[in-house]
Parts: C-alpha cells; structure tokens; sequence
C-alpha cells in the first residue's frame, strides 16, 4: 500500500479500484479508449456509442469507470460460470494499486477469491471472508501477499488518536501497521492457522512481493 506524502491525515493510498479480479485500475490520465475520440474509426465524436451516465460531463474518475463498464459490456459474454473458485484457493494481498494479482500470480476469471484491505494484513474482516470462502464455496488453500515499499510500514497506532482529534470519535479498528513486513506475514499466517473459524489451514503460504521486480518471496516461518 502506498501512502501520500502529505501527512497521515491525508488517504492512506490509492483505492482499490480492482474488485475481486485483481485488475489494474483505470488511471484518470490514461488517454480514452472510445473509439469515438480516433478521426480514423469514421465515428463521430459528437454521438456518444452508448448510454451516458449523468454526471459524465463533469469527467470524474468515477465517470470514467462507468463508461469504460459501458464499453465492457457492450462486448460481455457470460461465461456461466459458478461462484465457487476453479482453483480452491483465496487470496488475501495489499490494496496498494501496485499489485496486479491476477497477472503477477497466472490467475483468469474465476480462479480464485482475492481479499484485499490496506497492508494485506489477517484482521477479523479477512477472517470473516475467509471463513466464507472455504465453509460456502468450497476454497482449501490460503495465500497471503504482502509487498515491498508498503505505506502501512510508515504510519503508526496513533493515526487513531490523529483521526479522533479530527472527528470527535476513536476508531473501533486496529491500524494495523508494521516495520518488518516479514514478520508481519508470519503474524498473518498464525492468525490464519489458529483461526476456530477456518476448517481447511493445512496449505497456507505467505510472500512478500518486490514492487520493483515483480518476483514473490516466500517467507517461512523461523
């Protein structure tokens, strides 16, 4: 996850704009990919190709992203799959815009559960859909990626005490914030293994994976 330089009251990082599919987000500055905007597809650039959205003349991001589901659509094929995951396993991995799982880890449409919050960290939300994943859709193997260069590696508990300063009210939930982004796999790998509520903790692995290379490192417990 990557933090702002501005201070931590600031957002703790880009949102996660990929849903379970683990796709790229669509950057706001990326050029359109409407055919309508080439002189060279012979479409006019005054008719739009299919519905707009209310708000698409004020071009917000999210403005773009439902245009871009426009497109998506107009050439959607079901694939009549199932909700369970082809491949039995859930993924739980950094929101940190950096990471693209399904081409870093091989992955298609319906392989897998991906389960993403800010560090990649076990907390009882990741139990919770965890514990979902395995008992209701039948997943057996648990993966968890962290990654090199996280924000959560540069804040602390007291982003709490700054958010109650700001708004009157101290969260209810851990930061969950770590130096040693190793250790905080093996933490999160125990969380998993001694966790009543998942029956399927045989094959739970953990990685780090480097922003720069884009290799995983698999970390063991000592």
């Amino acid at each position: 996850m990557s933090i702002p330089t501005g201070g931590p009251a600031e957002s703790l990082g880009s949102p996660d704009l990929t849903g379970s599919s683990g796709s790229a987000a669509v950057s706001p500055d990326r050029p359109s990919s409407d055919p309508s905007s080439d002189p060279s597809s012979g479409l006019s650039s005054g008719a739009p190709s299919g519905p707009v959205s209310p708000g698409a003349a004020s071009g917000s991001v999210t403005d773009r992203l439902v245009e871009a589901n426009q497109h998506y659509a107009a050439a959607f094929h079901d694939p009549g799959m199932g909700a369970a995951p082809v491949l039995k396993v859930a993924v739980v991995a950094c929101m940190d815009a950096r990471l693209d799982l399904h081409k870093a880890l091989g992955l298609e449409l319906g392989d897998c559960h991906t389960i993403r919050n800010a560090g990649g960290v076990v907390t009882d939300d990741a139990i919770r859909s965890l514990a979902i994943s395995q008992r209701a859709l039948g997943t057996r193997s648990i993966v968890l990626i962290h990654h090199t260069n996280c924000g959560m590696q540069t804040i602390t508990e007291d982003f709490r005490t700054e958010l109650e300063r700001e708004v009157g009210q101290r969260p209810t939930w851990s930061v969950e914030s770590f130096t040693d982004v190793d250790q905080d796999v093996r933490q999160s790998m125990a969380r998993v293994r001694t966790s009543p509520f998942l029956s399927h903790t045989d094959d739970v692995r953990g990685f780090v994976f480097d922003v720069h290379s884009g290799l995983l490192r698999e970390i063991t417990n000592k």
